[in-house]
């Protein structure tokens, strides 16, 4: 945690759950069994990116009283929920798509780069008593992870089902950005 003054007990809670959810993702996204399809790469590796933002939203569900904040955390179980069932459902398939090894490693070497500016700008997010300013520091990073990761698959040979998935991905989570810069305006955060 990054902090400089003493935090109220709300705030404990609230980022130490969040570096918790934080650490889990890292570990499931990097840990992900790759292969040589990189539709089936996509997949295992979104996966717990979206549950961790689903788990993000939870937590700052309990302790959030900003309707407009609550809003946005709601959209987010709700689109990324979706989003992990359309993924699982396309998974079997999609995985059988084999790419060629210079494609799997140009794809990869582009993903671990989004994946350490991600991890790094969410790592490194503000730890601080304004709890809603910190989840939407923190969130930004990771929705712009997934835009980053969608439209880099989209570069690539990959299965017809999980265009779609990319493009709802896209769209939601560009727009998900421009609520919260918005919101972070409206809050001074």
């Amino acid at each position: 945690m990054n902090t400089q003054y003493q935090l109220s007990d709300v705030a404990k809670n609230y980022l130490s759950a969040y570096h918790c959810i934080l650490d889990e993702m890292i570990k499931g996204m990097s840990m992900a069994p790759l292969t040589d399809s990189i539709s089936g790469n996509f997949i295992v590796q979104m996966i717990p990116h979206h549950m961790a933002a689903i788990e993000m939203s939870h937590n700052i569900l309990k302790y959030t009283t900003n309707i407009p904040l609550q809003n946005i955390a709601l959209n987010i179980i709700t689109s990324q929920t979706e989003s992990i069932e359309n993924l699982r459902q396309a998974q079997g398939s999609c995985s059988e798509l084999k790419n060629c090894e210079l494609d799997v490693r140009l794809y990869q070497h582009r993903v671990n780069q989004i994946l350490q500016t991600m991890f790094q700008d969410m790592s490194n997010a503000r730890d601080t008593n304004r709890i809603n300013c910190d989840f939407m520091w923190e969130m930004i990073p990771h929705h712009r992870g997934a835009v980053e990761m969608s439209k880099n698959a989209l570069q690539f040979d990959i299965c017809p089902q999980l265009k779609p998935i990319l493009d709802a991905i896209i769209t939601s989570q560009q727009k998900g950005i421009r609520e919260m810069q918005h919101l972070l305006k409206c809050l001074g955060c």
